[in-house]
This record gives C-alpha cells, structure tokens and sequence, in this order.
C-alpha cells in the first residue's frame, strides 16, 4: 500500500530552474568557457551542481579538485540565496499547498529527496512556508552519489524507518513526483513508482518515462496508485 510520497525539489516545489541555469552560466563564464543551453539540460537538470560542474569542466578537459569545486559552489549557493531573497514571491508550482495538505490529511508521509545542498531545499522549503510538511529531507550533500543512482532516495526511506520504526516503509510503499529523467531513473533504480509531472519537459516525454504523468498536481489519482501498488 501507498505510505509515503517523495517530492523532488527543483522543478517540482519550485519553478526556479531558469535561475539555476543562469548561475550555472556565470561560474562557467567565470571559468572561460563558452555556455550552452543543450549542455545544461543534458548534465545539470535533476543533478547536484557537483555533478553538473565535474562533468561539463571534464568536456573542457579541466580538473577540479574537491576544495576548488566547494568554492564554487558555495559561491552558487550564496547567489541563488540573494536572488531568492530579492524575490516579491517565491514561485512555488500551483496547488502545491493544498496537494500537501490533502496528502498530511490522508496520513501519507512526505518527504523530499533532491539534487539541491540540505541547507538550500529547507532554505527554499521554511521561505515558502511549507517546510512543516516535510518528515525527511535529503539533499545532494548527504549522499555519494547524485541522481540517476537511487541513493538518495534509498536513504530517504531508511530515515523515515528511523523516525518511526512501527512504519516498515519498503520502496514499494512510496511514490516519487518527479519532473527530470535523471530524477525518474534515480526513482526507478530505488523499485519506487514515479510520477512525471510536465513542470519541465512535455507531457508526452513525462508519459514515456514514468509510471503516471499529469500537468497538475490535482490529476493525480492517489487511490489508482494504490490500487497498483497493493496488486
């Protein structure tokens, strides 16, 4: 049976992917080497920013060492933080707040696994006023390994058993909104069903690669996913 959803964040909670392609662009440009759009959306879109710099820096046959790539980006992390900051609203996707209020009312666990530092998904998560929501939160600085591997979503399912041991949640038990690829396969290799919601690739794409696909979070038919997943 459904006990658990895992949102990503990025994409999913908030449309702020333009603003992270736009930062991305400026340390590379900091970098001297040439941005492109296509690059982006191939090795960044759903990853950490680790992931996405140590590869396009190894197209350009750079190395980057550890401490190099933290000062990077820290220096991302602190921009995205003052742009957010600036903001009038955050941009948070609509019917977001009353999905999570309908999911907490059915007693279904939320948590949050994403390509984005800890301190910045619940930075993102307390200024949208819905950080309440979330039982567990991994972001890409608590894991090894960035989407497409399922650590993370591994390790989300783990704490949820920490923080209730009469829980018993197995990956069969959860379902993962999802808006990338690399994010869908990270799901998938966890044996989770996902949800691709068209927030950033067509709904035909989304349809493709995942187990449902909807334009808004009210399509989305809590009790079929059940029904599949007690079957």
């Amino acid at each position: 049976m459904l006990k658990a959803v895992i949102f990503d964040l990025n994409g999913v909670i908030i449309n702020d992917e333009a603003i992270h392609q736009q930062l991305i662009n400026d340390i590379l440009l900091g970098e001297n080497i040439r941005t492109d759009p296509s690059e982006y959306q191939e090795l960044c879109l759903g990853r950490s920013d680790r992931a996405c710099l140590l590869d396009i820096l190894h197209r350009r046959g750079r190395v980057a060492s550890d401490d190099y790539l933290d000062k990077l980006i820290e220096a991302k992390t602190l921009a995205y933080r003052q742009r957010i900051d600036s903001l009038k609203e955050i941009p948070i996707y609509p019917e977001l707040k009353d999905f999570l209020s309908y999911l907490q009312q059915h007693n279904l666990r939320i948590g949050l696994v994403t390509g984005a530092l800890s301190s910045e998904a619940k930075f993102i998560l307390d200024k949208a006023g819905i950080l309440n929501y979330f039982e567990v939160t991994v972001g890409a600085d608590e894991v090894v390994r960035s989407k497409p591997q399922p650590d993370g979503y591994l390790l989300a399912v783990e704490r949820f058993n920490q923080l209730d041991n009469t829980l018993q949640l197995t990956p069969e038990n959860c379902l993962v909104i999802e808006d990338s690829p690399v994010g869908i396969e990270a799901a998938k290799r966890a044996k989770m069903q996902v949800v691709g919601i068209a927030n950033t690739y067509p709904y035909h794409f989304m349809q493709r690669l995942s187990n449902w696909a909807i334009d808004y979070f009210s399509e989305l038919d809590l009790t079929r996913v059940d029904e599949v997943l007690t079957s």
